[in-house]
């Protein structure tokens, strides 16, 4: 990881729509539902159960669980996730303006919480720091152990997967990722083509502007 100095203030420019409902399920059982919304942190809900957002659990089993969202019936399995209302998933957008070095530099939220990030095409997978991980809530030692070769020298990471990575108006659910420990990644996490690979990505002049895909 090199370390850049950012010269140019970055945007991140987001059209403005009517906010969507987004709805990821990470755990079931007879009656009960684990549920992250909207990027946040994950909540027990039980049949019944309605929360601030309108999203109430209907019925739940060990396989599926039922939810009204916005007045309508949804049926989620484990790892399943919806968003309703607002933009369609497809064609949510994101337009990142670079600084001097052509260096594109902007704020994405993993599980909800804003993380400075690069925008690398030659990292595999979406990359942060230890710190920032136990900031949003990720239980990192429980990953996989793997060895990391950083521009700083060898530091030990572990393979997670993140509930919700939102950039812009674009949000994607269980996205797999790295955290490293220590200060190995310098001055910026790395948005790397496990998330990159899900949208279009477009260059003019200093603009980069990603669409989601899928």
């Amino acid at each position: 990881m090199r370390n850049v100095i950012l010269i140019l203030p970055v945007f991140l420019l987001a059209p403005q729509f009517a906010d969507a409902t987004d709805v990821n399920v990470v755990a079931l059982t007879a009656g009960m539902a684990v549920v992250v919304i909207d990027g946040g942190r994950p909540r027990t809900l039980k049949a019944g159960d309605v929360t601030p957002e309108k999203v109430r659990l209907i019925s739940a089993t060990s396989e599926v669980a039922v939810f009204e969202i916005a007045g309508k019936r949804q049926t989620l399995g484990m790892g399943q996730s919806i968003s309703v209302g607002g933009a369609s998933s497809a064609g949510q957008r994101a337009s990142i303006v670079g600084d001097l070095k052509g260096h594109f530099f902007t704020m994405a939220a993993v599980n909800g919480v804003s993380i400075r990030f690069l925008i690398d095409t030659g990292a595999t997978l979406v990359t942060i720091s230890s710190a920032d991980a136990r900031r949003a809530g990720v239980n990192y030692l429980t990953g996989q152990r793997v060895v990391m070769q950083t521009a700083s020298g060898i530091a030990p990471g572990y393979r997670v997967k993140f509930d919700t990575v939102r950039l812009g108006e674009i949000v994607l659910n269980n996205v797999d990722g790295i955290v490293v420990e220590g200060n190995a990644l310098g001055n910026a996490a790395l948005l790397g083509m496990s998330f990159l690979n899900r949208t279009e990505m477009k260059r003019e002049s200093d603009t980069m502007t990603l669409t989601r895909r899928y």
